[in-house]
């Protein structure tokens, strides 16, 4: 590209199974630069692989070429907006491949770049018994016949590096998540390794980019503020050269984009947040500000870089048993009980079964009632609910004994109290339980090559060694809030929240709906109070006195405190057998958690609270 003052970039992808209509909704506003697609995830990674040895073509997003690609590259050709995607998954030269192929069928002139070296499958060998360790846990590197995928997380650098040779399309393998994103701004503004600032800015619009309409009303705190979820708007931005961007969507579309909505998205799967470490640049969002410029647009500012890490994190994949299980309903009177007799019966009679058989004991089980509001432990408030889901499932050494469990949970449906029922469906299977493996590489041992047709060019990672870096300076607590005439109102008065997961860990982002808030917040919703809400998802070594899982960051810009929990998960992805193995729903379990404030607050709350019911009339008469 050209050098810009300004790009606009729209975001059409945040997972594999994302709608197919985002790409027509996006080129529709015929002002978009480039359109960004991000289709990975560990799990997915792990699915991708397995489906490659199956069949070697395979192990991409092939929806990425049937849904977004082929019904819109004549319009993609005729606006001339730039593509890139990490719809690679394990195998972007077999997508490349095939998409060239749609491209000649339909008669145009698009150029295709590869980019390739993330995937480091076949050095398992040299990686096994070396003194590789995993990055949080310690572990060694696992079996090499269990190991199903090895992907470093590549950087921006070689997509804008694809983007300057002249591809007018960029499919890379595993990627972080916002280099889709960043590689284009790298490209349009000429931006250096050095621009630290910027990189941050660039990789932060990438972060609201990557997980498509989040950042546009969904999973949104205030979701009944979101109008036509149906039609929900997919988020662009429009960022400038020295890194600034405004947020918005494309008219008529349905959803929101507001300061809630998209400082939601900032603090969404994210650690320490002054140490946001991605392979390009490590970014600082402590102190970004958020402003509302209009209906449906927010200007985003204040992201600060530090000097790029000299490894990259590698994620290696790897099978370790089998995991399975069903939910079914009860319902009518004492329903939470029936279910859980049931499902103690079923996992009695399986335990007892697999003794009998001669195969190990359970490694794990899981009950979990939905409707007894299981989710919230201890501070579960229904007493006797009429109606209830059950889900049980188990962890097991072979899938044998998966199996058991499954036949038993069946063979009990003439056994059960009364009030049993359920859709009906084929009986579930074993499937793998498939874990996560992060380390360190150095960056000079992955090497990176970029293929346009028959051009091959060659993206080495220069580790600058001379860039100094300053200790993180942690940003001063708020002022103590008064304490005079405490009234307490639900969390959820005053502030937005959002969680989600990464591997085994879990965080949930608070951000005050006023500045007036955050000092309430900081000194009252504590990692003491979190663990609490948490207790019973957290490992037994944890304490409520004393929660060493838990940690608490403090983000002044956005009048936010983000919050770190560690092996909560229960393994994580599909390495957990957890009805919410990702944290989806953990902000949910704080915002009932009531704080105490000055009368004075409590009133603004209510006030606040007039004025936004009042606005969302508006919104909805207006939309």
């Amino acid at each position: 590209m050209k050098e810009k003052k300004q790009l606009r970039i729209g975001g059409a992808s945040g997972f594999w199974g994302d709608a197919a209509r985002a790409t027509h909704q996006l080129l529709k506003t015929g002002s978009l630069d480039v359109i960004v697609y991000d289709y990975l995830a560990e799990i997915t990674m792990s699915i991708m692989a397995r489906a490659r040895v199956k069949d070697e073509d395979a192990g991409y997003a092939s929806d990425f070429l049937t849904g977004a690609m082929k019904p819109n590259l004549k319009e993609i050709a005729r606006q001339g907006t730039k593509i890139i995607s990490n719809a690679g998954g394990v195998n972007p030269r077999s997508c490349v491949t095939e998409l060239r192929g749609i491209i000649a069928e339909q008669g145009l002139d698009l150029k295709v770049a590869c980019i390739l070296g993330d995937d480091l499958f076949d050095f398992r060998d040299q990686f096994y018994g070396s003194d590789i360790c995993e990055m949080f846990s310690g572990e060694p590197f696992p079996s090499i016949s269990d190991v199903a995928s090895i992907n470093a997380y590549l950087g921006a650098f070689p997509i804008a590096k694809a983007l300057a040779a002249g591809a007018d399309i960029v499919v890379t393998g595993r990627c972080v998540d916002s280099a889709v994103t960043l590689g284009a701004c790298i490209d349009a503004f000429g931006w250096r390794r050095e621009d630290l600032d910027r990189l941050a800015m660039g990789a932060l619009a990438g972060h609201i980019l990557e997980c498509g309409p989040q950042a546009t009303g969904g999973n949104f705190t205030d979701w009944d503020q979101v109008s036509d979820l149906a039609h929900i708007g997919y988020p662009i931005i429009e960022i400038y050269d020295h890194g600034n961007f405004v947020c918005s969507k494309p008219a008529g579309s349905g959803g929101l984009v507001t300061v809630g909505t998209i400082s939601e998205q900032m603090v969404y799967e994210i650690g320490d947040p002054q140490a946001y470490i991605l392979p390009d640049v490590v970014c600082d969002f402590s102190n970004v500000t958020l402003k509302q410029l209009n209906k449906n647009e927010v200007m985003v500012s204040g992201a600060l870089g530090r000097a790029a890490p000299k490894n990259y994190k590698v994620c290696a994949t790897y099978l370790d048993g089998f995991r399975g299980g069903t939910t079914m309903t009860f319902y009518g009177v004492d329903a939470a009980k029936k279910a859980q007799k049931f499902a103690d019966a079923a996992l009695a009679a399986a335990c007892e079964a697999c003794k009998m058989s001669g195969l190990a004991e359970y490694s794990e089980m899981s009950t979990e009632i939905i409707g007894a509001e299981s989710q919230y432990g201890s501070h579960a408030s229904v007493i006797s609910p009429r109606e209830v889901a059950i889900k049980v499932a188990a962890k097991h050494p072979v899938s044998a004994g998966i199996g058991i469990l499954l036949r038993e949970i069946v063979g009990l449906g003439l056994a059960t109290p009364p009030g049993l029922s359920g859709f009906q469906g084929g009986r579930p299977k074993p499937s793998p339980v498939v874990r996560l493996y992060s380390f360190l590489l150095p960056k000079n041992f992955v090497n990176i090559s970029i293929k346009i047709d028959d051009f091959v060019c060659e993206c080495p990672e220069p580790i600058d060694e001379t860039v100094p870096n300053k200790p993180i300076v942690r940003p001063s607590p708020p002022s103590f809030p008064s304490q005079e005439k405490p009234v307490k109102v639900p969390l959820i008065k005053l502030a937005f929240a959002r969680s989600g997961d990464k591997g085994d860990k879990a965080n949930v982002g608070i951000i005050a709906r006023r500045p007036e808030y955050l000092p309430y917040i900081y000194y009252e919703l504590t990692e003491r109070i979190v663990a609490n809400r948490l207790a019973h998802f957290l490992p037994d070594r944890t304490t409520i006195d004393n929660p060493s899982d838990v940690e608490r960051f403090l983000m002044p810009g956005c009048n936010g405190v983000n919050f770190l929990i560690h092996e909560v998960l229960g393994g994580g992805g599909v390495a957990s057998i957890r009805n919410d193995a990702q944290g989806k729903g953990f902000s949910q379990l704080l915002l009932d958690v009531e704080i105490p404030v000055s009368q004075s607050i409590f009133d603004m709350t209510n006030c606040s609270q007039s004025q936004e019911m009042k606005s969302s009339r508006q919104l909805f008469k207006r939309s």
